[in-house]
């Protein structure tokens, strides 16, 4: 295979490149369309469930845009291809328009900015263009889109849950090279740290880590001891000694010999950085971890909890805490105040529930200079997408937080009267009122983000994409952020909204009727 021809143009499935060639016989190939890309259900981990998601992948998916053509390599591919007759797949007169139009110049995206707070049925991403080279977009949209935006929510989750900074290293888990967007994307939804060299570097985070058991191993293979391991890490890493504590016997030795080390590291002007506990029960060892650090003068060494956490682990451990602590002496809210958390297996691949069910739909077709609604109709109400074009809107109360999201037709405000009725994406009966003296602010949420080939705007920053997500999380009631059944948060359609849907819905049976 060819360095790069799988990350390209050719990044897609089969049935896209296959609709395209029917779109160009029927002339339909360069006919204005519009997509929408949303997702229908929050993450659903089994005994804990999310009350939001967090957009990220769209800085990805752009950069990918802009390399993306079919150029001779990927064109030669496309003629080797036959049918099950034995005749090529892709014409010649395809592939000869391909050279000529198959990348994504003219192509419009806006967007939900990256680190935003979104919820189901919501527009996240509204691309419109040549049917063609729109459809050919769907597949890589989706691959750059949910796995980021699904790690991005259990990481916002898991931060939220912490008392303190949250460090991913899950890369030896993480699906292939995508743990590179999911430890990007879990910088974006909360954690402060990761152990990922490139990206942190990329990014400009600095890179963290501590060492793993195979260190001390070594030291004892050697007939060494886990103690004199300890003292050779503290010599080459003085200033960033985080000794891993539970290779042999946490309390009968770890905490002992790290003690040791850390004594000579201060009387030699050092401090240490903290031990990190990998196994066992975690509530506990970090009471006692505290108890005899405290009791050596080691009140303010942090003490790093991993194996295997994620939201509800860390809530569960800080919980034991509240109970455990007291029992020694120890103030919970001061062992609280010392932890620090490594999450890996269960963020990278959002244990519980591993893949966002984020979809691309076709809403719109223009015909003769006017955009024409389209809808998909299905048995299964929830999968029955909303008509384009449209406008979002986020609507806050009168405290200032979210309250709603409306999906309007394109040229509607949703505060246009005094009263709003709004309904609910798929199911009929379900409404909310809404007066215009309750809202504070609609903000318009859909930016343009891709225009004429190239991205609209500046690449954002790490800190302004985790600003955004913290800014949203400030303004979203409590009750939608909480870790176990949160509250359902509203995203509506405006009246008009939902009769074109309905229109539409029974327009489809009339044709086929």
């Amino acid at each position: 295979m060819a360095p790069g021809i799988a990350d390209g143009i050719l990044f897609t499935d089969q049935y896209q490149l296959t609709m395209a060639q029917l779109y160009f016989r029927r002339d339909m190939h360069e006919q204005p369309a519009q997509f929408d890309y949303f997702y229908r259900t929050n993450p659903d981990y089994g005994r804990h469930q999310a009350g939001y998601g967090v957009t990220v992948g769209l800085d990805g998916l752009l950069d990918w845009m802009g390399d993306a053509r079919f150029g001779p390599d990927e064109l030669d591919r496309l003629r080797l291809r036959t049918s099950s007759g034995g005749e090529r797949l892709f014409a010649e007169d395809f592939l000869e328009w391909l050279a000529i139009n198959g990348d994504f110049g003219g192509i419009e995206l806006d967007a939900v900015p990256e680190g935003r707070i979104v919820h189901p049925h919501l527009p996240i991403v509204v691309a419109r263009g040549p049917l063609a080279m729109a459809q050919i977009l769907e597949s890589s949209l989706l691959n750059q889109l949910n796995y980021p935006s699904l790690v991005a929510t259990k990481a916002s989750r898991i931060a939220e849950s912490a008392s303190g900074p949250v460090l991913e290293f899950g890369m030896r888990r993480g699906p292939g090279r995508g743990a590179n967007a999911g430890a990007r994307a879990a910088l974006i939804g909360g954690c402060d740290f990761t152990s990922n060299v490139g990206i942190s570097h990329e990014v400009g985070v600095d890179p963290q880590g501590t060492h793993a058991h195979s260190m001390v191993q070594a030291f004892m293979a050697l007939g060494l001891g886990e103690l004199e391991a300890f003292r050779a890490f503290a010599e080459v890493y003085p200033d960033n000694c985080i000794l891993l504590v539970d290779t042999v016997d946490t309390l009968g030795s770890g905490i002992p010999n790290a003690i040791t080390v850390f004594e000579a590291l201060r009387d030699a002007g050092h401090d240490p950085a903290g031990v990190r506990l990998d196994s066992g029960d975690l509530a506990y060892l970090a009471v006692q971890a505290a108890r005899r650090l405290d009791d050596a003068g080691f009140a303010d060494v942090p003490i790093v909890l991993s194996g295997d956490l994620d939201e509800l682990a860390i809530w569960q451990i800080l919980s034991q805490i509240d109970d455990e602590a007291p029992r020694y002496g120890l103030d919970p809210d001061e062992v609280k105040r010392r932890l620090v958390y490594g999450v890996g297996t269960r963020l990278i691949t959002s244990h519980g529930h591993g893949a966002l069910d984020g979809v691309y739909k076709l809403v719109a077709m223009e015909e003769k200079g006017a955009w024409v609604p389209s809808i998909k109709v299905s048995e299964t109400p929830a999968k029955v997408p909303i008509p384009g074009p449209n406008s979002v809107w986020r609507l806050y109360d009168e405290r200032g937080i979210a309250t709603v999201d409306v999906i309007a037709a394109a040229d509607e405000h949703p505060l246009a009267d005094e009263e709003i009725t709004l309904h609910h994406p798929y199911l009929d009966g379900v409404t909310r009122t809404v007066r215009r003296s309750e809202i504070s602010q609609a903000e318009s949420l859909l930016e343009p983000a891709w225009r004429r080939g190239a991205r609209v705007g500046p690449t954002p920053v790490i800190d302004e994409l985790r600003a955004r997500r913290r800014a949203d999380l400030d303004r979203l009631d409590i009750g939608v952020r909480r870790l176990v059944n949160p509250h359902v948060y509203h995203v509506s359609l405006t009246s008009r909204l939902k009769q074109l849907q309905h229109d539409l819905v029974a327009a489809a049976h009339e044709s086929v009727g």
